[in-house]
């Protein structure tokens, strides 16, 4: 059986404000709430685990397998709440960065931070940077939510530095200044 995309997100949603709704029964029963959330999602983070184990086991999670596996946004993000995703993040990021245009993945740290440059005209200047950092930031916190912080390096301003402006002179004949009349 095939669940539509619609129905697991709005399930997401449901269980949240379940778990939201079970407060006005007292602390306790939130504590319960989220208690027996986390051990079904346990139980289940066991079973997949232990496929993906039988499937590496019969020589059948090729990379094909494994790349189909992590397309597929629900089993990504299932893979990704249990810690079993075939992809690490940088990797994760680099392809969900890839639809971006010049954006270049610099690092992902050890301590969790996206570390990311743009290039280009544009991205320096308002709204347009704004809409690519908000971009950025949407793509790497879906691929890699893992991340704890993500650093974006803009462009610098096209400020043309003084020595620019002496290059010509330096460059041409020889000139001697004329001197100023009045």
């Amino acid at each position: 059986m095939t669940v539509p995309e619609q129905d697991w997100q709005e399930a997401g949603a449901r269980i949240d404000a379940l778990i939201a709704a079970s407060a006005s029964g007292g602390v306790v029963a939130r504590e319960r709430a989220e208690e027996l959330v986390r051990l079904v999602a346990d139980l289940y983070g066991a079973g997949l685990e232990r496929l993906l184990e039988i499937v590496h086991d019969a020589g059948a999670l090729t990379d094909e397998v494994a790349e189909t596996l992590a397309g597929d946004e629900l089993v990504s993000s299932l893979l990704l709440v249990h810690g079993l995703h075939p992809y690490d993040a940088g990797t994760r990021i680099a392809g969900a960065l890839a639809g971006i245009r010049d954006v270049e993945l610099l690092e992902v740290t050890q301590a969790g931070v996206a570390r990311v440059r743009l290039h280009g005209s544009g991205h320096g200047c308002g709204s347009s940077s704004d809409t690519v950092r908000a971009a950025v930031e949407e793509a790497i916190e879906a691929a890699a939510p893992e991340i704890t912080d993500i650093e974006i390096e803009e462009p610098a301003a096209g400020v043309i530095p003084v020595s620019a402006l002496f290059s010509r002179l330096a460059d041409g004949p020889s000139r001697t200044p004329r001197p100023v009349t009045t």
